[in-house]
């Protein structure tokens, strides 16, 4: 999983680089295709998973691994308006290796032990996060875009058929749905608690993406571009150094507060702004929770959905930090643009912290009595 990431932290910076070098299209253009891939990829992930539940893995992963495969490797030959129209139904089909890595690992690790997998799992996205964008960046710049391109599609597919040959089980027995049981109503496992869960996973995305969006452009209105790199792995190291803390703890703090925390420790980034050293010191607090925030948001998902729909849940919860990725950026962009760097640091957190508001009283929504012909499936109590 963590090789079927890689690929999927490049895609953003080299359609970006090839319609703005290779067509010659503005920024604007670079971010409708991009955007258009994010939509579908949000849009798909949780209509991808309620397919590996009714499914399973192979067919699911074989029909995505040779969509991508087809649209990266033509991408690079198409024109930029057939780019903007394939977009979105491309990142419908994308493989979710997300997700899916979150599905397998509630599948294999005993419920008490999940916090530390789960940690884990958050760790190799931030490695895969350090290495595939400057790859990305340095393949598009020493080979053509054409050949860059058709050879990220290359690794999609590589790397979809490692996950079809390996076919780690995604849910307990041997694999038919129906072996555990028959799949229960949306309203009877989407309630509050679930709900209030999934918001504050976008809230978390929209801290994250707003706090590097402001940190690039403090850097750049200081005139330390040139450190941008190390500020960065800084940020991503503080995350690791957290991921490692979080799942080694025997209790910690729950999903809601954690957030809170992420929110409130970026709010007065903005005062320490330069010199640059200052700035990357002042970033490690909330970077400190990024990792355990992210895990915790998966390990409450997977205690709070079924086995028969975790598919779907895990799909549901991509959708919504990917949805909280799309928000962020403009709003704090929006922000930096008609104030300063300074201000795009506390929009990211107060505005993170209205989004964990709205989940946390979510969560408190009680939740709906079973309906009869699924409260007879219910084991009785003893």
């Amino acid at each position: 999983m963590f090789l079927a990431r890689l690929p999927m932290t490049m895609n953003g910076v080299l359609l970006t680089l090839y319609i703005v070098t290779g067509l010659g299209r503005g920024y604007g253009a670079a971010g409708l295709v991009g955007g258009g891939v994010t939509l579908g990829m949000a849009l798909g992930a949780p209509l991808v998973g309620r397919c590996f539940d009714r499914y399973g893995l192979r067919p699911v992963v074989a029909v995505c691994g040779i969509g991508t495969t087809v649209f990266w490797i033509l991408a690079p030959h198409l024109p930029f308006e057939a780019l903007a129209v394939v977009a979105v139904p491309a990142g419908m089909l994308s493989v979710p290796a997300g997700s899916l890595a979150r599905q397998v690992l509630a599948t294999l690790v005993p419920l008490e032990q999940r916090r530390a997998a789960y940690s884990l799992d958050t760790i190799s996205i931030e490695a895969t996060f350090m290495i595939g964008p400057a790859a990305g960046i340095a393949a598009i710049t020493a080979f053509s875009p054409t050949w860059t391109l058709s050879a990220l599609g290359v690794l999609f597919g590589g790397t979809a058929f490692l996950i079809w040959l390996v076919n780690p089980p995604i849910r307990e027995g041997a694999g038919a749905a129906e072996e555990f049981g028959p799949r229960p109503p949306l309203r009877s496992w989407l309630t509050g608690p679930l709900v209030g869960t999934l918001l504050i996973a976008g809230g978390a995305l929209f801290v994250l993406v707003g706090t590097e969006l402001a940190t690039l452009a403090a850097l750049r209105a200081n005139g330390d571009l040139g450190v941008t790199g190390l500020v960065i792995a800084v940020m991503c190291a503080a995350s690791i150094l957290g991921g490692i803390l979080h799942g080694a703890a025997k209790r910690t703090l729950p999903q809601g507060v954690l957030m809170l925390l992420l929110a409130l420790l970026v709010v007065p980034v903005g005062l320490a702004d330069h010199p640059w050293w200052l700035l990357m010191l002042a970033l490690i607090p909330t970077n400190l929770l990024c990792a355990p925030t992210l895990a915790a948001t998966t390990e409450t998902v997977s205690r709070l959905a079924p086995a028969q729909v975790r598919g779907e849940a895990m799909g549901l919860q991509d959708s919504f930090t990917r949805l909280g990725l799309a928000v962020g950026g403009p709003v704090v962009g929006f922000a930096i643009d008609h104030s300063s760097p300074e201000w795009g640091f506390a929009a990211a957190g107060l505005g993170g912290l209205v989004i964990a508001s709205a989940g946390l009283l979510r969560r408190r929504t009680p939740a709906p009595a079973p309906e009869p012909e699924l409260a007879e499936t219910l084991p009785r109590p003893s």
